[in-house]
């Protein structure tokens, strides 16, 4: 999912040479004492985490969150910038360096900005409860900080803050962020507890925070962002008596103060004497429910103070669910490009539960113990094309949770999911692309929730009249002057509904299977014959006018971040009727080939997101993932093979801005973890994976039940990246596809890489994909 948002996006100012930043921060940035001892050393990662950068996707436009946490977990503990706009809405961009505190909650590469619940800022000296701005930090608590003095690993993160000679240290467990801060010797030393600020557009509604004894605070922080209704409840536990506690609103924009333990504009301010050297540990625990639960969450997961222990299990966390891909590589860099990737589609679906299994629901109803784990962030516009794919070889133990909650979330809202976040619809992106998830996870065989539960979802989803469909059941089409968006949404509808006929057809319901699948082929209503493009169209008999395949209107066009060069391609449930539709198979061929090679003016109102071009050919944005694997389709594998392979080296780098658009939660990490072990389920439900090149020499999948899948590609390398044939476990394998069923029994496929197409190798069009497999 990728919106820009509306609010001002402020110049990028903070680097660390910055004057006027500099100035606000000298004077001050000294304190007693000196600079600070440093602190004990950490461990260096073991395993598969020491490959992971979480730098990648920083920088640029890939948004991704900095920080410390566990795969899919609730706490995700970051540092916070204080500037503000597009390329913060993780709250942290490489450009800057600056830092206001520390949240504990933070999206992954979203394109739109929200969370950041509850900062912690240490300080030391005069009290100061402003976060400033980018225009006045002269009397706010922000400081400098270097990337030089800054330290990046899953599960753990450090940095030392210049001005007041702090070094902050961060680790997590599933639902508790651990803080360990070294100060200097000074008198008066602090732990700002921020609840006013969020990131983006999240601004706080109603928050509270009270001292419960000499060590522990608990609070709330309730909010209003791009999820509407947000409440997080939280409990803070110090290693060190609270000597000195205050609560305070701010009353003026001069940081003028009156007490107060309940509030919008609320701090907390702890206050204590240090040693040099000294470290203060923090435990801060959140819950959906209440701070309660919230302590509770402490006691069961970090009881303890060993703050190196902690570190150590979040480093175990990772490498247990990194270590179920090991992978060879030529490069020691593609080794870090993959296991970032894979590293960035582990942050969400995020945790929102408590340990006891309650958890606040979009009803607004505390449920007690369920009996799966409920979660948030689900960004499913983007990741039903491949991370929930790649979740079903990955993640077999979580899927049944993703559909559970999803279903939860039907019951209590009425309608499956479309971007959930913290118990929130944010009706964000078109389609209802809960129901390729849902389906697919069906298709595949998990049976950990209510298959009839399930299909009543997905069809009740998909029957309601909002947002065009009373259009699509009366007309087949949404018309262009109803909707804005309008193709993109029919484009999506279509794919969504060849899905529920796929669940109704196994499921014996023939009436819904013809309906559902007649429903699936109106692709073919937004598609102009005259021009060859999707196009708005106005009637059965009219098209919008004027028309241009180039143009892009950002949430006002026909498109959504897009244009009918990149959507006339949305038809992964059929591709055959998109080969008929455009000619056959040469024209289709050609058309194809063009889109790589056409350049055009897309105009000044075009979408930021329509980043990593080749040609029209946008790799930045989710609508295209599928293009380049439909090659195969004409059995033409050789041309999938030179268009990942060249997005692999050129899109997917070790730097910052190694990620070429927003990291959308996961499905861009997703597209190359799965293109780098050599295939990719370019229809999002039908169980079948499309070969394309391997960038990886061999790649072993730990599946369950003990078993394991070996993938070899021999002669692999940056000229042979061909496949010249395949033979799995030994016999000759002909098609350019596999099924997920194949995959998950395991055994070894052995890929014969050369440096020229096969003239052989899935060209038989009984070896070529194709959209319904049985």
């Amino acid at each position: 999912m990728k919106i820009q948002p509306t609010r001002s996006v402020w110049s990028i100012v903070a680097l660390a040479g910055s004057a006027t930043l500099l100035s606000a921060c000298s004077g001050t940035a000294k304190v007693a004492g000196g600079s600070t001892a440093p602190a004990a050393l950490i461990p260096a990662p073991t395993g598969l985490t020491r490959f992971v950068d979480p730098y990648i996707g920083t920088g640029f436009h890939g948004h991704v969150f900095m920080g410390a946490n566990v795969p899919f977990g609730a706490v995700q503990l970051g540092p916070v910038n204080i500037s503000e706009g597009w390329d913060w809405c993780s709250g942290y961009h490489y450009s800057d360096s600056t830092i206001i505190g520390f949240s504990h909650t933070h999206l992954s590469g979203t394109g739109i900005g929200d969370l950041g619940d509850v900062a912690v800022m240490p300080t030391t000296g005069e009290v100061k409860v402003m976060r400033g701005s980018v225009k006045n930090m002269k009397n706010s608590y922000v400081s400098l900080f270097s990337h030089e003095d800054e330290t990046a690993r899953p599960g753990y993160y450090a940095v030392q803050l210049k001005r007041y000679g702090i070094r902050a240290e961060l680790t997590a467990s599933e639902r508790v962020g651990f803080h360990q801060y070294t100060f200097p010797q000074s008198k008066n030393a602090h732990l700002i507890i921020d609840l006013q600020q969020g990131i983006g557009w999240d601004q706080a509604t109603d928050t509270h925070i009270e001292k419960l004894n000499d060590s522990t605070l608990v609070g709330y922080r309730f909010s209003r962002g791009w999820a509407r209704d947000q409440r997080l409840h939280f409990a803070a536990v110090l290693s060190k008596p609270i000597q000195e506690f205050n609560s305070v609103q701010v009353v003026d924009s001069l940081g003028n103060t009156v007490p107060a333990n309940k509030g919008i504009r609320l701090k907390g301010i702890v206050t204590f004497a240090t040693k040099a050297g000294e470290q203060v540990k923090l435990k801060v625990g959140i819950s959906p429910v209440s701070s309660e639960n919230a302590l509770a969450n402490i006691r069961a997961e970090i009881p303890g103070w060993n703050f190196q222990k902690t570190v150590a299990a979040a480093d175990a966390a990772w490498n247990q669910e990194l270590g179920k891909v090991q992978i060879k590589t030529e490069n020691p860099d593609q080794q870090k490009v993959f296991y970032t990737a894979l590293y960035h589609t582990m942050i969400a679906p995020s945790t929102f539960n408590d340990h006891n299994g309650d958890y606040w629901g979009t009803d607004k109803q505390v449920h007690k113990n369920a009996p799966f784990t409920n979660l948030t962030t689900f960004s499913l516009w983007d990741t039903y094309r491949a991370a929930h794919p790649l979740f079903t070889l990955l993640q077999t133990n979580r899927v049944n949770d993703m559909v559970n909650t999803m279903l939860a979330i039907y019951q209590q809202q009425g309608k499956l999911p479309v971007w959930h976040l913290m118990a929130n619809e944010t009706n964000t992106m078109v389609g209802y692309s809960a129901v390729p998830v849902v389906v697919d996870a069906y298709l595949k065989g998990f049976n950990g929730f209510d298959a009839n539960l399930a299909y009543e979802a997905i069809k009740t989803t998909a029957m309601r009249d909002e947002s065009g469909l009373k259009a699509v059941k009366e007309l087949g089409f949404i018309p262009a002057n109803s909707e804005v968006e309008n193709v993109s949404k029919g484009l999506e509808y279509a794919v969504d509904d060849w899905c529920i006929a796929q669940m109704a057809k196994k499921m014996g319901k023939q009436d819904d299977y013809a309906y559902f699948s007649k429903r699936a082929k109106n692709y073919q209503n937004y598609f102009d014959k005259s021009v060859g493009f999707m196009r708005g169209r106005v009637s059965k008999t009219e098209w919008r006018t004027p028309f241009s395949p180039f143009q892009s209107v950002h949430m006002k066009s026909d498109f959504t971040e897009g244009n009918a060069w990149q959507y006339t391609w949305l038809v992964p449930q059929d591709v055959e009727g998109l080969i008929g539709l455009l000619g056959g198979e040469k024209r289709f061929s050609q058309k194809l080939d063009s889109l790589f090679t056409v350049q055009g003016n897309m105009g000044e109102e075009a979408s930021p997101d329509i980043s990593g071009l080749i040609g029209m050919y946008a790799h930045g944005n989710e609508p295209g993932h599928h293009i380049t694997y439909l090659y195969s389709y004409v059995g033409q594998p050789w041309k999938t093979a030179d268009k990942v392979r060249f997005i692999m080296d050129q899109f997917y780098t070790t730097k910052p801005d190694g990620i070429i658009g927003n990291e959308d939660v996961g499905q861009m990490s997703a597209w190359y973890v799965l293109s780098a072990m050599g295939f990719y389920p370019l229809n999002p439900a039908n169980g079948a994976f499309v070969f394309g090149s391997p960038m990886v020499q061999q790649a072993t999948l730990a599946l369950p039940g003990g078993k394991s899948l070996s993938i070899e590609a021999k002669n692999n390398n940056a000229t042979n990246k061909y496949i010249q044939s395949v033979t799995r476990n030994g016999q000759p394998y002909l098609k350019s596809y596999i099924t997920h069923q194949d995959l998950m029994q395991g055994g070894t496929l052995v890929l014969e890489m050369g440096p020229k197409p096969s003239p052989t190798w899935g060209v038989a069009p009984e070896n070529r994909p194709r959209s319904v497999m049985q």
